[in-house]
């Protein structure tokens, strides 16, 4: 029988530790222009000896003098070794005492007289100068006088400060859906129960204008009867965008058809009644089913076709998206340039003010020596990352552009396919930096804006054993659909067949794939028979 029992036992393990230090590295190295200025900013609030350089910035300390700041307090105190190996600097020149150095006072030039010497030379007798009387019109604010005595109009006094409206008053904000329809509904004449479950209704629309609520549910969250809900739903579906308040998109079409005064037309009884149909493009069968000519019915499928399924969304949509590229591409006679775009982001320095806090002749206090220490180590730290982050971001664009030049000089057909492992091992790093270097960023090129992860695509056996990136044969597959007779549309196995005779070995399982990736209906659902 095995007894339980305390035991100490010693082993020796090996394991990997992330720094401080190696995981902001990696956090800078995956941020995106905006991003990381943004990030720079809040490093520059909390670390007192980081300030941004401007022109007139005074004085400053190198990550040399820093380092031998370290370095000198770290000869009597052994223990702050883990503070310097954090702090990467190369030292300072022989000679140089950053804990004696003071920076000298410009000396005031001598006065010279006439002649060329210098006034302490030519006479020692010269006599000081007597204090310039002060001026009685200097003690007159004339400024005011203008203001008080001169002004052609009577001003009050509670006209004289005017607190300006801020300029942000005057921006406009982005309209609402819900915004959108209450303002419309507030010149309405209705009763106030009606309005009240016609704001509740409002409040239940999707970004798309659909109610997502029951009228049973609203009627009881806001404690108002069904027919004020049913009043008040009426009222809504009769706003502007036409569609909106529809709880399915067989009702929202039927709004939209209303509102163009189509309700009984060809139109509105496809949709009422037959909308099945019109997703199988059954013309024919249509066109026996109301007893109308196929030409009534082509030109009803076509008012149908105009009609917006989703009616909100012009208002509730987040519009364009800004993208700042990280990186400019130019070409510069036969080669090609690579610039990063960090005009604005702050440009980092050391504060030189803090350096007396580490003489202990100075600050005696150790934990104030000990906190600055570190402040200095963050933020040479923090400078280095944001290097390194430039030179593998520029590795890696020169990697790509050395790969991609037919790309940049005649387009996207020319796109050649690579690998995020191919850059890694050219550049000699893991793939997983290479991955963060291109993440959330853009570059700006001949050929338009585009984001840098979008040239990496694998390759598909292509003419001739060489390889053919996936988005060029998805480019194939999509465009021969746009060409193919919609009476007969292409099968998959017919694209495959086109495919193998242009050199691409692809299976038809594998087109399906990438016309479901680009939502492309199957040939079925293409198919329009006339």
């Amino acid at each position: 029988m095995s007894l339980l029992s305390h035991r100490l036992q010693l082993k020796v393990a090996q394991k990997q530790i992330l720094t401080p230090g190696l995981v902001q590295m990696v956090t800078v190295l995956q941020l995106n222009r905006l991003e990381l200025r943004e990030m720079i900013s809040q490093e520059i609030a909390k670390n007192p000896v980081l300030d941004e350089a401007a022109d007139e910035a005074g004085e400053e300390l190198s990550p040399e003098e820093v380092q031998q700041l370290l370095e000198a307090e770290r000869v009597a105190e052994p223990s702050d070794q883990s503070i310097l190996e954090a702090a990467n600097g190369d030292g300072a020149p022989d000679g140089m005492s950053a804990l004696d150095t003071e920076v000298p006072e410009a000396a005031a030039p001598a006065p010279v007289v006439e002649g060329g010497a210098p006034a302490a030379e030519a006479s020692t007798d010269v006599p000081e100068p007597e204090k310039a009387a002060t001026d009685p019109f200097d003690e007159i604010d004339f400024g005011s006088f203008f203001d008080d005595y001169l002004d052609p109009g009577y001003k009050s006094p509670s006209s004289e400060q005017v607190d300006k409206p801020s300029f942000e008053t005057f921006l406009s904000a982005p309209v609402t859906l819900g915004d959108y329809l209450r303002s419309q509904l507030s010149m309405v004449p209705l009763a106030d129960d009606i309005r009240d479950a016609a704001d509740s209704i409002i409040g239940n629309l999707d970004e798309s204008g659909y109610l997502t609520a029951s009228l049973e549910e609203i009627a009881a969250s806001g404690e108002h009867s069904p027919a004020n809900v049913e009043a008040a739903l009426a009222e809504v579906q009769k706003l502007d965008p036409a569609g909106v308040g529809a709880r399915d998109v067989r009702e929202c079409l039927l709004l939209q058809i209303d509102s163009r005064n189509g309700r009984g037309g060809v139109a509105w009884q496809i949709v009422a009644d037959h909308l099945k149909l019109v997703e199988l493009k059954q013309n024919r069968e249509l066109a026996r089913l109301l007893g109308r000519p196929i030409e009534h019915i082509l030109t009803a499928l076509q008012v149908i076709r105009h009609l917006n399924p989703r009616p909100g969304l012009k208002y509730s949509g987040q519009g364009a998206r800004q993208v700042e590229p990280d990186v400019h591409i130019f070409k510069e006679g036969d080669s090609f340039i690579i610039q990063l775009n960090d005009e604005d982001l702050p440009q980092l320095r050391l504060n030189a003010n803090y350096r007396r806090m580490l003489d202990r002749t100075q600050e005696p206090n150790r934990e104030v020596r000990n906190y600055v220490k570190e402040r200095y180590a963050s933020a040479l730290q923090l400078m280095k990352n944001i290097e390194q982050r430039k030179q593998t971001i520029l590795k890696v664009c020169q990697s790509v552009v050395r790969r991609q030049m037919d790309f940049l000089d005649r387009g996207i057909d020319s796109l050649k396919p690579m690998m995020i492992k191919e850059i890694a091992e050219e550049i000699g790093v893991h793939p997983s930096t290479v991955s963060r270097a291109v993440a959330n960023k853009y570059a700006h090129t001949p050929q338009g804006v585009f984001e840098l992860r979008y040239f990496f695509s694998e390759a598909v056996q292509g003419p001739s054993g060489a390889g053919t990136p996936l988005l060029i044969v998805k480019r194939m597959v999509k465009k021969m659909i746009e060409e193919e007779n919609p009476a007969h549309p292409l099968t998959d196995e017919q694209i495959t067949a086109r495919l193998q005779a242009g050199g691409i070995e692809v299976t038809r399982r594998t087109v399906a794939k990438y016309r479901e990736d680009m939502k492309i209906p199957s040939t079925h659902q293409r198919r329009v028979r006339a």
